[in-house]
């Protein structure tokens, strides 16, 4: 129960404090005062660094369903355990977005509705095709995943595992936010499609299929031993 509450808060803190930044403060809502790709992709970063080092210790501070199952994969947890992680950040994803839909809802003018959802296509950002998403969600997903198994791989001293892994989170976003958005975490997806339907909606498949597929081969490859031998 105490994972899974970790799980839930951490998930909440990113998905209120990450899509927050590209709602309240992206270009679309503060014209003339924005925080631009940088600001919105530290924001997601600094949320997993903050969560990585309060719920760290209790849960690991997965916050994302394909981190689950890359540990999953690697056997560095149980079937039970994956599925009580998954059900909690996908619970504190949605109770983030609705955070964030109820305190959009009392804005006074400016909002469009958005939510900080991924997406590609005609009309979203840098109007990417659904293979360009694919792929970058895939390699993206797969590198944050081997980062963060080797971080925390047994032989590494864990002290700066939580600034490594918040930092791979914001690298990733500087090149992906003009390309998806960049999910590489089904619950971050998930959460705010529900409050935005549409498009959001009907694209989610790829911001869940894409990262899983990712972050499996990365576990395969740490189970295999590739990059270290001997237990994960």
């Amino acid at each position: 129960m105490q994972k899974a509450i970790a799980e839930f808060i951490g998930t909440f803190v990113l998905v209120l404090f990450g899509c927050g930044a590209a709602v309240v403060a992206g270009p679309a809502i503060a014209a003339g005062n924005t925080v631009g790709v940088l600001g919105i992709a530290f924001s997601f970063g600094l949320a997993i660094v903050a969560m990585a080092y309060a719920i760290g210790p209790i849960s690991g501070c997965h916050v994302n369903p394909a981190v689950s199952l890359g540990a999953l994969v690697a056997g560095r947890m149980s079937a039970g355990d994956f599925i009580t992680y998954v059900i909690a950040q996908v619970l504190g994803a949605i109770a983030g977005a609705l955070i964030l839909f109820l305190i959009m809802k009392g804005k006074a003018s400016g909002w469009d509705g958005g939510m900080g959802t991924n997406g590609w296509g005609a009309g979203y950002m840098g109007e990417y095709n659904i293979a360009s998403a694919f792929i970058f969600e895939v390699v993206a997903t797969f590198i944050f995943l081997v980062v963060i198994l080797g971080v925390t791989h047994k032989l590494v001293t864990h002290a700066f595992a939580g600034l490594a892994i918040g930092l791979t989170l914001t690298m990733i976003h500087i090149v992906g936010i003009n390309i998806t958005g960049t999910s590489v975490n089904p619950a971050r997806s998930l959460g705010p499609a529900l409050f935005v339907g549409g498009a959001a909606l009907s694209q989610l498949w790829l911001f869940i299929v894409a990262p899983f597929i990712g972050a499996a081969v990365a576990g395969l490859v740490y189970k295999a031993g590739v990059l270290y031998n001997g237990e994960t």
